[in-house]
């Protein structure tokens, strides 16, 4: 009965790779390549939401990329359809950096967030749990009493990543499906989930982009327990140097202003697991703040960082 229920698994999981679509978005505004979309990529862990990929100038079936998932998918490509009319300008710094051979050939695949449970899917989950019990039962009295939702989905979140997303694309794409060439990148919340990525899946995920981390976890405060949990967590759980690329970054700038303060504990816990300057960086961006149009000005550093040749 158990090998019958695995094989009827493995046959209901590839009918859903067969049935899920990625539609070309035929009116995309790029720099270059074309970009496709599934509306709602089908999830058990997860809300469906959208989930676009980017694929590169002459992509081609006969040669292998690299895959660069990318957190807040509906800012990365197109700012004719944000709602702050700005943008990651990936596609512009991809199509460069790939042209002027400086990176290994990528595809980008880009999740979706939805607003309202944004903070839920990507908080590190199990930095919460490092916390007192104490401490634990005082933060979810007070998102209660603020009408907010405490539900914590970051591992759900990692699992759609890996065990239902990943599976997909490289069935779908012709990319190479190893650690070395597997990447992970957002900013702000999607900074944080980056670095947990790569502590949750080692083995999965061989380098992270982490820009402008959002290190007080929450709104930040006096007394904010989330950072000392978080790089307690990191201290727990990071990977050692030796398989891994870290890239982090920050400015000065509106909510960017508050992660100076962090930039020595996190040196620290990137030496005592063993990074150095070729494995590893901690950036600080004069005068930047906290947007698109900060992180696009930046983005081939960690891309040159995490895919250079």
């Amino acid at each position: 009965m158990r090998i019958v229920s695995v094989i009827s698994v493995l046959i209901i999981s590839a009918l859903s790779i067969v049935s899920i679509r990625f539609i070309k978005l035929e009116n995309a505004v790029l720099a270059g390549g074309d970009l496709y979309r599934v509306e709602n990529f089908p999830s058990q862990y997860i809300t469906p939401r959208p989930v676009d990929v980017w694929l590169p100038d002459n992509y081609s079936e006969d040669k292998k990329y690299a895959v660069l998932y990318m957190h807040d998918g509906q800012n990365l490509f197109d700012s004719t359809t944000t709602w702050n009319k700005q943008e990651w300008k990936v596609d512009e710094w991809a199509t460069q950096l790939m042209a002027e051979a400086k990176v290994k050939d990528f595809i980008v695949v880009g999740i979706h967030n939805i607003p309202e449970i944004r903070w839920q899917d990507l908080f590190p989950q199990k930095a919460f749990q490092i916390l007192d019990t104490s401490v634990q039962e005082k933060l979810l009295e007070a998102a209660v009493n603020a009408n907010m939702n405490a539900k914590f989905n970051g591992d759900n979140y990692l699992r759609f990543l890996v065990e239902e997303l990943k599976p997909v694309i490289d069935k779908r794409y012709s990319v190479h499906t190893t650690r070395d060439y597997t990447y992970v990148m957002g900013s702000s919340m999607g900074g944080l989930m980056s670095m947990y990525a790569v502590s949750e899946y080692p083995n999965v995920f061989g380098g992270a982009g982490c820009l402008s981390t959002h290190w007080p976890g929450a709104a930040p405060k006096e007394d904010n327990p989330f950072p000392e949990a978080i790089f307690n967590y990191m201290e727990a759980n990071l990977p050692e140097s030796g398989n891994h690329k870290l890239y982090f970054d920050y400015g000065n700038k509106t909510l960017d202003q508050y992660y100076p303060q962090y930039a020595p504990r996190l040196n620290k816990i990137l030496k005592t697991k063993g990074y150095t300057v070729k494995n590893a960086r901690n950036l600080f961006f004069e005068g930047t703040d906290h947007s698109e149009q900060s992180w696009n000005k930046r983005l081939d550093k960690p891309l040159l960082f995490l895919l250079g040749k």
